[in-house]
């Protein structure tokens, strides 16, 4: 059965956008979290584009590569501009989480608004074997409360924003995890968990 995995680029402190993210302010004051994207030598393979160090492309790569469905929430999608049509992978569907109608959808992209477990079930649908990604803080702890993350994938910026949209929002419990790798990288250190059941 596919995974379902988030992999986030985030702050020292916890944000995945700087202060005053939006449609056409992207991340806000936080573009920094991206940087490691365009600051290397060496291409993706599945983002064009891309050039990564060799560390990070590494690991960006072997991620990308397995996911077949994005799951997203209303506010990456707004702040993302719909992600132009399409998704934000290259390859893979977009399934958009929101109980609010989305008149802008494409043939790349699915709305479901009964909740995170038909969201997932129709990414894992989509995704042809392959996992599922998980896009947005809501989204992920919306998951994380329904027990259905089987991996987190953090993309440790050096930087404190200070403020922003925090990627995890409050968990009725602890979620354990369990280090996997980590790999440190210029500009960037790559923690990858397993969730504990």
């Amino acid at each position: 059965m596919s995974k379902v995995i988030s992999a986030h680029a985030v702050s020292v402190d916890g944000f995945i956008t700087g202060r005053e993210p939006g449609a056409g302010r992207g991340l806000g004051d936080g573009t920094m979290l991206f940087d490691w994207y365009f600051s290397g030598g060496t291409p993706s393979q599945v983002f064009d584009g891309f050039r990564l160090s060799a560390p990070s492309a590494r690991i960006f790569d072997a991620l990308s590569e397995r996911v077949g469905a994005v799951v997203a929430g209303r506010n990456t999608y707004e702040d993302s501009e719909h992600f132009g049509g399409g998704s934000p992978h290259p390859a893979a569907r977009l399934i958009l989480l929101s109980h609010r109608p989305a008149p802008a959808l494409t043939e790349r992209q699915t709305l479901v608004a009964t909740g995170i477990a038909d969201a997932v079930a129709a990414a894992r649908e989509a995704a042809g074997g392959k996992d599922v990604g998980l896009m947005g803080g809501g989204v992920v702890t919306e998951a994380l409360r329904a027990g259905l993350v089987d991996e987190v994938v953090l993309h440790q910026v050096p930087v404190l924003l200070g403020g922003g949209r925090p990627f995890f929002q409050t968990l009725p419990e602890h979620v354990r995890l369990r280090l996997v790798e980590a790999v440190p990288a210029p500009g960037v250190t790559h923690l990858h968990y397993a969730v504990e059941r």
